[in-house]
């Protein structure tokens, strides 16, 4: 054992030969071993890729949603009731969800029967519910994600997760963020975080896609901004 550990050590002095001393901070010594020295990796990440325009990370947002088979809609402030209302009367919905804090106007123009997100509310009744209609906490333009952390625009998990048709507002650029750094930091790690890519999918063995196995079919997304 002792010939063959001081036959690879030998091999790795003399890879490490002409490397300077300076370049490389020492192991920490332990008793009865020899001094070495590693080089020392830059384990810094990133924060984004490329820079950006604050125009550009929102396009770069509905370029990726879109990638992800998301259908995506921008609108103003006052144009945003009437998308809504637009996007559920497309779908047919005759009951929609609404979390708790949904602020009113973004539904005030539409006619289906509003749904509560009641506690009581058992799993077969969410299930008869078309639609459901949410904000988020924020979107990641690099990885075309919304995140849900069970604010009240958002209610909890699982009325986002029955329903067929999500829609989904995201208001920009102000809940826009460039990657997924940046998003952690402004998240609270407490909450119950809900990450979407996307709508539900899966493949089997043969790559086949279905929609809709675990989630909403349909994943609707409107950026809300200025003009």
């Amino acid at each position: 054992m002792s010939s063959s550990r001081d036959l690879i050590l030998g091999r790795v002095r003399r890879a490490l030969a002409d490397v300077p001393r300076a370049d490389t901070p020492p192991v920490s010594e332990q008793p009865g071993r020899d001094s070495a020295y590693e080089r020392a990796v830059d384990r810094r990440y990133l924060r984004e890729h490329g820079s950006r325009s604050v125009s550009e990370t929102v396009d770069l947002l509905a370029e990726n949603l879109a990638d992800y088979r998301a259908i995506v809609h921008r609108a103003t402030e006052e144009e945003l009731p009437y998308v809504v209302m637009r996007l559920l009367a497309a779908r047919g919905s005759r009951y929609v969800l609404v979390p708790p804090g949904l602020p009113p106007q973004w539904m005030s123009a539409a006619d289906p029967t509003r749904v509560h997100d009641r506690a009581e509310s058992t799993p077969g009744e969410l299930d008869e519910v078309e639609s459901v209609v949410t904000g988020c906490a924020i979107a990641v333009a690099e990885t075309g994600t919304i995140v849900l952390d069970g604010g009240p625009a958002q209610g909890r998990r699982r009325i986002t997760l029955i329903p067929d048709h999500h829609i989904c507002v995201v208001r920009v650029p102000g809940q826009v963020v460039a990657s997924v750094p940046q998003a952690l930091e402004r998240l609270d790690p407490t909450r119950p975080l809900t990450w979407i890519s996307g709508p539900s999918a899966t493949s089997d063995i043969e790559l086949d896609r279905v929609e809709g196995v675990h989630g909403p079919r349909t994943l609707e997304v409107v950026l809300v901004g200025g003009a």
